[in-house]
């Protein structure tokens, strides 16, 4: 498409008029302006789309025999370790990362910085689509997808955790919906519904702002359901909920900073200028976001620790692993976020980015399965379970790039503000 949209003057699409006067048909614009033999031959060329396929002739054939032939045929999933890699990857970590919808959307319209406009629709956009594909990675390890209203609208459970979680989940990915509406209506041209959208936008940020705050540190009091299988390290019944809300922030703005460096460096064809120019300041201005929460966060973790007097187990095997987890995924990139923001190094705070999703993700999968009954013996999940994690990721990435494609993320369309 690179090659493609330098040769063409139409392409890529960015308003509702060709040259000639005739206006874009909506076929037109889902194949890019390009015949199907055109649209065709150019995915065949991408590299990219062949990994994708090897990844789905393999995957798809095991996620039909996960339905078909239950959880046991492609997990170890037991009563002693209820949660794998479906919900330690897919949920735990797909929701934290998810959280720069909130966070850019508060800043820009209840704080006013908008600044970060030219970024904000791309935070909407990450933060919609990593929570539907964590529903979608919760539905692939629960099965019976028919049965998800059942425990919302049928047999309550107001008093728990888990309903708690399920309706913020719900009602916080309708909010996100609305709040990316306004660049698919844009691009069907539909002015009337983008007005609406955008007159009631302070309140769906601020329901965002609450029910994502709720839900995120109510994931972390779902371990406190087992305050005797987690490992007293990675669990603090008092700051469980603390630890995964403050995460979640400079996980969020990480997750900005990555994607973010990825379409400035591979889609640059469907960026505008204003958003090029815009990426390197901003990446810097989030990074010093994430210095904040990065300290806040260590803090917490070592007040969490005194205040149940664990100092001991920092002498164990499992406390070395723990000293590594938080100096690998929170100390380190506190350090590059800090030189990168103090000397205006946009790779630098890049570089803090990847290592701290990377850590993020891996503190999930610590909580949630590694040290999860961690003085019984360990779990390792199956080939077929690491598959098809990749699998569900693999459509995820699918999704963004047809979205990023399309509609105005990363670009203004002409002669409609």
């Amino acid at each position: 498409m690179k090659t493609i949209a330098q040769e063409s003057q139409e392409i890529p699409i960015n308003d509702h008029v060709q040259t000639d006067g005739t206006r874009w048909k909506i076929k037109e614009k889902l194949f890019l302006g390009l015949s199907k033999e055109e649209y065709k031959a150019q995915a065949m060329r991408n590299p990219v789309n062949w990994v994708l396929f090897i990844i789905f002739l393999v995957g798809l054939p095991l996620l039909a025999t996960r339905y078909l032939g239950g959880l046991d045929t492609v997990t170890h999933s037991s009563n002693d370790y209820p949660w794998g890699l479906f919900l330690g990857f897919g949920l735990f970590g797909m929701v934290p990362l998810s959280a720069s919808g909130f966070l850019l959307g508060t800043t820009v319209e209840i704080f006013g910085r908008k600044d970060f406009v030219p970024i904000e629709r791309l935070a909407l956009l990450n933060g919609l689509l990593g929570y539907f594909f964590a529903v979608i990675y919760l539905e692939v390890d629960l099965g019976m997808p028919w049965r998800l209203p059942y425990p919302m609208f049928v047999s309550l459970g107001p008093a728990a955790v888990l309903f708690l979680v399920a309706w913020h989940v719900a009602t916080y990915l309708s909010v996100q919906i609305a709040e990316v509406a306004p660049s698919l209506f844009e691009w069907m041209g539909w002015l009337k519904a983008k007005r609406f959208i955008k007159s009631i936008t302070i309140g769906l940020t601020i329901a965002g702002i609450i029910l994502s705050t709720l839900h995120q540190g109510a994931l972390g009091a779902l371990f406190c359901y087992a305050p005797t299988k987690v490992h007293p390290l990675w669990l603090s019944t008092n700051f469980m909920w603390i630890h995964f809300f403050c995460s979640a922030i400079f996980a969020g703005l990480s997750m900005v900073i990555v994607v973010s460096t990825l379409c400035k460096y591979f889609m640059r064809w469907r960026c505008d200028e204003r958003f090029l120019n815009a990426v390197d300041p901003l990446t810097v201005a989030l990074g010093k976001g994430c210095a904040y929460a990065l300290i806040t966060y260590l803090v917490i973790k070592i007040v969490g620790i005194a205040h149940d007097n664990e100092w001991e187990y920092l002498l164990t095997d499992w406390g070395f692993y723990y000293t590594l987890e938080l100096g690998l995924g929170a100390l380190l990139p506190l350090i590059l976020f800090t030189v990168g923001v103090k000397y205006g190094w946009p790779n630098v705070v890049r570089t803090a980015a990847v290592i701290t999703v990377i850590g993020v993700v891996m503190n999930r999968l610590n909580t949630s399965l590694i040290s999860f009954n961690w003085n019984l013996y360990q779990e390792i999940p199956r080939w077929q379970e690491i598959w098809i994690t990749v699998t569900i990721f693999a459509v995820y990435f699918i999704t963004y790039r047809f979205i990023l494609y399309r509609l105005p993320i990363l670009y203004e369309w002409k002669g409609e503000k």
